[in-house]
């Protein structure tokens, strides 16, 4: 008969509190609770309720690393400076931006982001503001006035651009910023706006978008060029997503008042659990482990919030 060491490569052993990071399917013995514990993969994607924001609106921006650490900011209707911090249960007002607008893109951490062009209903923004963790500073202005850009970044140091409107239908205009100013870099190869954007300057990911409907369509980009990948299962636009990079990433809404959520592996998109207000015009921050949705278009405009948990080991008790 084999033996546990055998299969799992590991023996039985005896802790006097549970181990700090315990290997999936590991069993040790808790002297203290006298009792046999396993470590169970966990195989479950979801959505579970959040706090709501302090102010409704749609066309916002978001920035940030997880579900417990998030930024919103901008948004309609009408224009707004507003900015709130998440820190995984409430939501807090901190100080507004310098210039009230929607339509704008976001890119950073909570305490490091920057907010993108927008516009303030009609007039085109070409000003960017950075955030350092306690206020907003304007900086460069873009090279190209856009409304509803695609946005990824580390921080306000280093971010990618790409997008957008400057009137019907959507451009192919990309910048990279250096925490300074933009430099035009290469052109995507379909032009779009009201899109996601997922990962870092030199490895970013632009999600769907509306040219003029919504349009299925991803690109990939490599820190010189882009490259058209897999679409998604379900075209949309002014939907929400984030992720670490081109290889992983997450979108959920989107038009028309969708709850759909895709999850990307560098290959392919997979559907996973909805999202319980379908939405639009949203905003999304954190990873494909641990993301954040809120805000948009339900109709009408909402404060909802929802967490995205992916699957994570437990610890439980045997017999």
């Amino acid at each position: 008969m084999a033996e546990y060491k055998g299969i799992h490569g590991t023996k039985i052993q005896n802790y006097t509190t549970d181990p700090d990071n315990p290997i999936t399917g590991q069993v040790w013995y808790n002297e203290t609770d006298q009792v046999m514990k396993f470590q169970y993969p966990t195989t479950i994607n979801a959505w579970s309720t959040g706090g709501s924001m302090n102010t409704s609106r749609a066309n916002l921006a978001g920035a940030g690393s997880s579900n417990t650490a998030s930024l919103a900011f901008g948004g309609t209707t009408p224009p707004t400076a507003v900015t709130e911090s998440y820190n995984g249960s409430t939501w807090t007002e901190v100080n507004d931006l310098n210039t009230a607008r929607g339509y704008l893109g976001g890119a950073g951490t909570q305490t490091s982001a920057l907010g993108i062009s927008g516009n303030i209903s009609p007039p085109l923004l070409t000003n960017n503001e950075s955030w350092n963790g306690t206020s907003w500073t304007e900086v460069g202005d873009v090279n190209t006035a856009r409304y509803w850009p695609g946005a990824a970044g580390a921080d306000n140091t280093a971010a990618l651009f790409f997008g957008g409107s400057t009137g019907p239908g959507g451009v192919g205009n990309t910048e990279s910023w250096n925490g300074t100013s933009g430099t035009e870099v290469s052109d995507w190869n379909t032009g779009r706006e009201a899109l996601s954007g997922a990962g870092v300057q030199p490895s970013a990911l632009a999600i769907t978008g509306g040219n003029p409907g919504p349009t299925a369509v991803v690109e990939s980009w490599n820190e010189t060029s882009w490259t058209e990948v897999t679409d998604v299962n379900s075209a949309r636009s002014f939907s929400g997503g984030d992720g670490a990079d081109n290889t992983s990433a997450i979108i959920f809404g989107g038009s028309p008042y969708a709850s759909i959520t895709e999850i990307w592996n560098g290959t392919s998109w997979t559907e996973e659990a909805d999202m319980s207000v379908g939405r639009q015009q949203l905003a999304g921050a954190g990873t494909v482990n641990s993301a954040l949705a809120f805000g948009g278009e339900a109709p009408p405009n909402t404060a909802a919030t929802e967490e995205w948990q992916s699957p994570v080991p437990t610890t439980v008790t045997l017999g």
